[in-house]
C-alpha cells in the first residue's frame, strides 16, 4: 500500500519559515519524481514545486521562486520544502505527490498523493 505522509505545517507569521516533509511508503522511491502542490478552499490545486528523481532537476512555480527550496533523501524516502520569508497568501494545504519517471507539474500527471498538511501564514 503505497502513503505519502506529510508533517511540519503550522502557524507562523508573515516572513517566517517552514519546513514540510513528505515521507514515502510502498513504492520505490527513487523512480518517482516528487512534487509539492497547494490548495485552498474554492480554488484548484495549484503546482508549487517538483524535484526530479535523482534530485538533480527542479522547477518553482513564479509565485515561490527564490523562497521556498525542495530536496529529498533518497535513502530516506523522504522529500522536503523549505519554505522562507512566507507571506499570508501561501496559506493553504500543501500536499506531496509522486509521478512516474520525469518532473511535471500537472495535477493530473501525478500517481500517488498525500493527505495534505496546513499552513497558516498570519500577516
Amino acid at each position: 500500500q503505497v502513503q505519502l505522509v506529510e508533517s511540519g505545517g503550522g502557524l507562523v507569521q508573515a516572513g517566517g519559515s517552514l519546513r514540510l516533509s513528505c515521507a514515502a511508503r510502498g513504492i520505490t522511491f527513487s523512480n518517482y519524481a516528487m512534487g509539492w502542490f497547494r490548495q485552498v478552499p474554492g480554488k484548484e490545486r495549484e503546482f508549487v514545486t517538483v524535484i526530479s528523481r535523482s534530485g538533480g532537476s527542479t522547477y518553482y512555480a513564479d509565485s515561490v521562486k527564490g523562497r521556498f527550496t525542495i530536496s529529498r533523501d533518497n535513502a530516506k524516502k523522504t522529500v522536503y520544502l523549505q519554505m522562507n520569508n512566507l507571506k499570508p497568501e501561501d496559506t493553504a494545504v500543501y500536499s506531496c505527490a509522486a509521478k512516474s519517471r520525469e518532473i511535471g507539474t500537472g495535477v493530473n500527471e501525478y500517481n500517488y498523493w498525500g493527505q495534505g498538511t496546513q499552513v497558516t501564514i498570519s500577516s
